[in-house]
């Protein structure tokens, strides 16, 4: 593995990382959100990774020295959270209440929203201390050769 690919694996894993931490703050900045454009709840947000320009078996087999070469990671997909139902709360006064007088408000929960937040925040963390090992590693390689 080239000393520059580490660098782009960890920096996928970063903007990656950044990525799904912007996802989360929407999420957790319309969790009163009950009316979007469309006239229902805000729905949570869920981002997916998967690994970047995946290598089929057969290739690898061709070429042995790409076998442990790895490609980083990105963002496959945006998806909606339909598992999840919407928050019902008793508000007869509320604009978007129904003929009942309940509320729907959006399937956010703060403390999952929270908890994935530290969890992005460890993973970000993570690359930020493997690119900073890369770094140091070349620039040692940098010293030795002089």
């Amino acid at each position: 593995m080239s000393l520059f690919q580490s660098f782009n694996i960890n920096t996928s894993g970063l903007t990656a990382q950044r990525f799904r931490m912007d996802v989360i703050s929407e999420n957790v900045a319309n969790v009163t959100t009950t009316r979007t454009e469309d006239g229902t709840p805000y729905t949570r947000k869920i981002v997916t990774f998967e690994e970047k320009s995946t290598t089929p078996f057969s290739r690898v087999l061709e070429d042995t020295r790409e076998a442990f070469l790895g490609n980083g990671v990105k963002v496959s997909r945006v998806s909606e959270d339909t598992e999840s139902d919407y928050i019902m709360k008793y508000e007869p006064s509320h604009p978007d209440a129904d003929e009942n007088g309940y509320v729907s408000y959006p399937n956010v929960n703060i403390i999952t929203e929270m908890t994935n937040m530290i969890d992005a925040s460890r993973a970000y963390e993570a690359n930020l201390t493997a690119f900073e090992t890369s770094k140091a590693i070349a620039l040692k390689g940098l010293e030795l050769g002089k």
